[in-house]
């Protein structure tokens, strides 16, 4: 979420965090009601707070107390909830309904490391749906028919393709601690001409990315290169310098330490997109709209 989010477009899964903590008077209970962490209930309250402008809560002796805020939207969020909810059944039916192959194409990255996890609930809710998965940098596999759905970070221009923004991807620089025990951390993007840089080969976004936030950088100060982002990766993981990796990956990877998060590296957008002739496919389009919603969670 950024700044600019209106009240009308928050996320569905703050309000059913919300309603799980109205419901059990802690975060501690609202975790263990929809199986989530109580960190996560917290985030979800301060960022449902911090949009809607309102203290949703108040601690007392016994837990959380709803203010007079939270109680004026509560009959509204359930509604939402059993709307939510009678989606879900909607799903749930036509799993059991919906039978054959749904082709979908991703980076490398997110192929390996994104899809598998948010497949596995799809599944359960399309239980009838086979997935393929291509792993593929291209659009041009949507074009040709070698895949029905593609989760890509460059918006399709293609007429025949029909695209949604479904979230953005930070990036940040990044080092393993074994790097860090070997060399200096870095106080400045200028110190970063000091170490030794992970980046692509031909791909020269690295590069103008650098060069955007004032580091006269060329190829040449890249000591280890490779255009094939999970070895870039894994470049990064065995310590070989410091890299470049998307935020909703790198965090969550204990070896890894953030640098510089201050640098104003621009997000990535990230567009589902389908071929046109095929949106209307129901099976194509239960898991069209079930990537939609879930992949931005990941994120």
């Amino acid at each position: 979420m950024n700044e600019t989010t209106s009240p009308e477009s928050f996320d569905w899964m703050l309000v059913r965090s919300f309603l799980a903590v109205l419901d059990t008077g802690s975060l501690s209970g609202a975790a263990r009601q929809i199986g989530s962490s109580q960190p996560t209930i917290g985030r979800h309250v301060a960022e449902l707070e911090r949009q809607l402008r309102a203290t949703l809560f108040e601690r007392n002796g016994r837990g959380l107390a709803p203010t007079a805020a939270a109680l004026s939207i509560a009959d509204q969020a359930r509604c939402m909830d059993d709307s939510a909810q009678s989606i879900a059944r909607r799903l749930s039916g036509l799993g059991s309904e919906l039978g054959g192959s749904v082709r979908v194409s991703a980076s490398q990255v997110v192929a390996a490391q994104l899809l598998p996890g948010v497949l596995v609930d799809m599944r359960r809710q399309l239980p009838g749906v086979t997935v393929d998965i291509v792993a593929s940098n291209h659009i041009s596999n949507l074009l040709r028919r070698e895949a029905d759905i593609a989760i890509r970070m460059v918006r399709p221009q293609q007429a025949s393709l029909i695209a949604r923004r479904i979230g953005t991807v930070g990036i940040g620089v990044y080092a393993s601690a074994d790097y860090l025990r070997r060399r200096p951390v870095p106080r400045t993007a200028q110190d970063l001409l000091h170490h030794d840089l992970i980046g692509f080969d031909q791909d020269d976004q690295i590069v103008r990315g650098l060069q955007g936030v004032g580091v006269a950088v060329t190829r040449d100060a890249f000591r280890v290169r490779s255009d094939d982002h999970l070895v870039h990766w894994q470049c990064l993981l065995a310590g070989l310098g410091i890299g470049f990796a998307a935020t909703w990956l790198a965090d969550r990877e204990p070896g890894l330490r953030r640098i510089l998060p201050e640098l104003p590296i621009p997000a990535l957008p990230v567009w589902l997109a389908v071929h046109r002739e095929i949106r209307s496919n129901l099976r194509v389009r239960a898991v069209f709209d079930f990537l939609a919603a879930a992949v931005p969670q990941v994120l």
